[in-house]
């Protein structure tokens, strides 16, 4: 849960090694017989799942558990969601429930299963507060439904991942932003930053970076010291908020530290990786109601 103080946005910070178990492999699939379908099945389910709950009077954990029952391919929607990725999910599950089959729970006793998922996670309320956007509901959930299932093949489409994740949560709220440009912050110096909100330049309120790797290299340094000069630039008045995932941060976690360590310090505002996209998309809300960017 997020908490708003005087001087900035405070959020409860995330220990670093819970940090670490969240980071996505942003390349290869699980082996669960649901993730065979292509990616064009995962859009087609997560847009079918968004047309028939934007069409539902209400959300109800009834409903949630006929549509799980209906398709099990839905779970991994839902759970992602409240920021769930799918191994996630069957850690939780065989944690609460003793099993880790999402599918035979779909199919056996989906009004369970949901349950657990709305007790734990508050998930009907986090649809429906998800479901206000109208169309652009289907888009968010079409994108959550590659980046739970690690559908990127390689470096380039992988960056895009995030990036498209964090433009999907910009474009729901209404945002106007521009990637991939440079901000002015403290004595008018210029740093980096992978968006800006609501434009680039001196005009930047909100700032962000987006950094996925799934191998290590000298451009994880590259992405620490970016992070690290946003945190120095930034006037108190800017929001700085870090995006980070993918199992390359694994054999470099001296340098991730680095970047928690600034969240720690509050020296920047969040920091996120695909399974806490939910807390990133609250955040930032919170972030743009405090500077009158939206209502």
């Amino acid at each position: 849960m997020s908490c708003l103080e005087s001087g900035g946005l405070e959020v409860a910070v995330v220990p670093f090694e819970e940090f670490i178990e969240g980071l996505t492999d942003l390349q290869s699939a699980s082996e669960d017989t649901y993730q065979a379908s292509s990616s064009e099945q995962l859009k087609s389910d997560a847009i079918e799942l968004a047309r028939v709950m934007l069409s539902s009077p209400a959300i109800t954990r009834e409903l949630l558990a006929k549509l799980v029952n209906e398709n099990p391919r839905r779970v991994p929607l839902l759970a992602s969601c409240v920021g769930i990725g799918l191994e996630q999910l069957k850690r939780r599950l065989r944690y609460q429930l003793g099993t880790s089959g999402w599918v035979k729970l779909a199919k056996k006793d989906p009004l369970l299963l949901i349950s657990e998922l709305d007790k734990q996670f508050g998930l009907v309320g986090e649809v429906e507060s998800q479901i206000r956007s109208q169309w652009t509901f289907a888009e968010v959930l079409a994108d959550r439904a590659l980046w739970s299932q690690g559908r990127a093949s390689h470096s380039v489409r992988r960056g895009r991942q995030l990036e498209n994740a964090v433009e999907r949560v910009l474009n729901s709220l209404g945002l106007n932003f521009e990637m991939r440009k440079k901000f002015v912050g403290l004595h008018g110096r210029r740093a980096p930053c992978d968006f800006a909100v609501p434009v680039s330049g001196e005009g930047a309120l909100i700032v962000g970076a987006v950094k996925g790797f799934n191998s290590t290299g000298s451009k994880l340094s590259d992405a620490v010291r970016e992070v690290e000069e946003m945190a120095q630039v930034r006037l108190p008045t800017q929001f700085v908020f870090a995006f980070i995932d993918g199992i390359g941060w694994l054999g470099r976690q001296a340098d991730l530290r680095r970047i928690h360590g600034l969240w720690s310090r509050r020296s920047i505002d969040g920091l996120y990786s695909l399974t806490t996209l939910n807390a990133f998309e609250s955040d930032l809300t919170s972030a743009a109601r405090r500077l009158g960017l939206i209502v």
